[in-house]
Order: C-alpha cells, then sequence, then structure tokens
C-alpha cells in the first residue's frame, strides 16, 4: 500500500502576520505622541528623535554586516522602533552625541551582542535609557518645559516634572489634570501625551498586535497600590490618577512592557509581570530616591521573565489535564 504519509515542518497554517507588520503598526501607534511632543517641545524633539533612529539604523546595519556577517534586518522596521521609543525616553534638550551612545547601546549591547531580534533578554531602548540616565544624569534629569513650537533646543527654558513634585511632596504644585492629559508638562519626549499613548493603545489592541493583560495589569496595580498610600496619607502622596497621568508609566505599560521577546507567553504569566511591574514602579516612585520608576521596573521583570514562563507553562496540544 502507497504511503500517502507526508511530514513537513511547521508552520503548517500562515495566518499573514509578519514581523515587519507588527513593528510597523507599532510605530504607527506611537505617531500621535510623536506629533504632540513637536508641538510642545519643538525642534528639540525632532532632532533627538531624528538622530535617535537614524543611529539605530545605522548600528544595526554595521554590526550586522560587518561584525555578525548576516543579512541586514534594518527593513523589517525593529531598529526604527528601537529609536523611536529611546528618544520617547529622552529629554527634548539632551546633546546628540549623547542620543548617539544611547542608540549605540540600545542596539550594539542589548540587541545585537545577544544575536539580534528575538534573541535579546532586556528591552534595547530602555537599557540605552538607564544606561544615558547612570552615566550622564543632570543631562538626563535637565527637563524643558512645554512650549508650542519651540525654536530653542539645547537653550530651551527647564524645570520641574509633575513627578518631582510628588517626590518633594509639593502636591500643590502639580499641574492641573487636563494638562498632564494632554502633555502640557515636563518630562521625556513621548511620556507626557497620555491621551496619545492611550489612542495608540487602542489602535494596537484593534489590530491584536498586543492583548490587554499586561497593561491593565500594570495600570491597575499602580492605581490600587498608590490609591492606598492616598488614602493612608492624602497630604503626603499624590493621588493614584496623578500617578497614572505623570512619567513613563502609559509609555511603559503600552508600549515597552508588552515587548514580545521579553514579556512573558501566557497570560497568567502576563498578569503576574505586569502586577510586578507596578508594585516596583511605585515602590521606586513612592520609598526610592529617584522619582520614576517604570524603567527599571520592566528591566526588573525582563530578568524574571524566563522564571515566570517556566512555572506558567502553557498547555500542551491534546493534553488532558
Amino acid at each position: 500500500m502507497e504511503n500517502k504519509l507526508y511530514v513537513s515542518m511547521s508552520p503548517h497554517i500562515h495566518s499573514g502576520d509578519s514581523i515587519s507588520r507588527k513593528m510597523w503598526d507599532v510605530i504607527i501607534a506611537l505617531i500621535p505622541a510623536l506629533l504632540v511632543s513637536l508641538y510642545f517641545f519643538g525642534l528639540g524633539s525632532l532632532l533627538v528623535t531624528s538622530v535617535s533612529i537614524a543611529s539605530c539604523v545605522l548600528f544595526e546595519y554595521l554590526i550586522g554586516r560587518f561584525l555578525l556577517k548576516q543579512e541586514s534586518s534594518i527593513r523589517d522596521g525593529s531598529a526604527i522602533l528601537t529609536g523611536l521609543l529611546l528618544a520617547f525616553n529622552l529629554p527634548s534638550n539632551l546633546p546628540l552625541w549623547i542620543v548617539a551612545i544611547g542608540a549605540l547601546v540600545a542596539i550594539g549591547m542589548a540587541k545585537m551582542s545577544f544575536g539580534g531580534l528575538g534573541n535579546n533578554i532586556f528591552n534595547p531602548a530602555l537599557v540605552g535609557r538607564v544606561f544615558l540616565l547612570i552615566s550622564f544624569p543632570q543631562q538626563m534629569t535637565s527637563w524643558p518645559l512645554p512650549k508650542a513650537l519651540n525654536l530653542n533646543y539645547l537653550d530651551a527654558a527647564t524645570g520641574a516634572t509633575p513627578l518631582s513634585f510628588m517626590k518633594s511632596g509639593r502636591l500643590d504644585r502639580l499641574p492641573d489634570t487636563l494638562d498632564m492629559f494632554i502633555g502640557n508638562t515636563g518630562g521625556s519626549i513621548g511620556e507626557v501625551a497620555t491621551v496619545a499613548l492611550i489612542l495608540g493603545g487602542l489602535f494596537l489592541l484593534i489590530r491584536k498586535v498586543i492583548s490587554w493583560h499586561i497593561p491593565v495589569s500594570i495600570l491597575l496595580t499602580v492605581y490600587i497600590f498608590t490609591g492606598i498610600l492616598r488614602i493612608a496619607s492624602p497630604e503626603l502622596y499624590a493621588d493614584p490618577l496623578s500617578h497614572m497621568l505623570t512619567g513613563g508609566l502609559m509609555l511603559g505599560a503600552v508600549f515597552m512592557a508588552t515587548d514580545y521577546v521579553t514579556s512573558p507567553m501566557v497570560k497568567k504569566g502576563q498578569v503576574i509581570y505586569g502586577v510586578g511591574i507596578g508594585i516596583i514602579t511605585v515602590c521606586i516612585r513612592v520609598f526610592g530616591s529617584y522619582p520614576e520608576g517604570v524603567s527599571f521596573a520592566i528591566l526588573m521583570m525582563n530578568g524574571v521573565t524566563p522564571l515566570i514562563n517556566a512555572y506558567c507553562k502553557p498547555k500542551r496540544f491534546g493534553e488532558v489535564k
């Protein structure tokens, strides 16, 4: 009898998705926040973002072409996305040579040294940001104040951010909720416009690029934790809504923590991962010496992701229990 059983390599069904499509969907989702940053921070935002993207693309090409001796991967959009996310975590008056260093660390150390896309342990953009924060603390914590279509770059007026007011206990100096919602506050380029980040997140949910588990678990944990602190001592701790609308919380929850490579695979693990990020973020913001903790929290939970995946293993196909 003729053997009609053929065995072929997976995948057997193609969904039509691709790495490139996912990357460009995220880039498109970040455009509203980019436009808001260009409005409030002007020339500085344009320069920092352009140099960050160009540097990431250049370093990925050079490292892949001449060091790893592999086919260029810059067409998949991942280098552009890394550059955009790195820029979103930087102040708009940061010297451009420092931006280039951050791009080299993000691409060279955090991504390509592990073998490129899909192999990195930590989020590359956040590694670049934290490296710059440790290496250049003065430049990285000099926050330009928002000014519509500002053409000043290095000479932009600087001031305290809402998180700085929270840290120092000057809650009466916090901007009103509307200003924090639309991005009319000091901070990094892409973290201030909460409304634009929410719109981008909804786009990604509709396109099924991300699921709700990580963002919701992070935001809900921060809201509950800071709400308890607020009830315990309202004169000392800011209200939960202010925490939600300030700093890099929304950017981190929607666009950084949801990175496929560095986050858990199954839904249960993603909730554990998100709760961990939320708790660490609040602990650093409230009890630590640095006013912001989202970047550190995500990187710490990136390191725990293999353990979460080991604990929350997906059910095998055909398994009864």
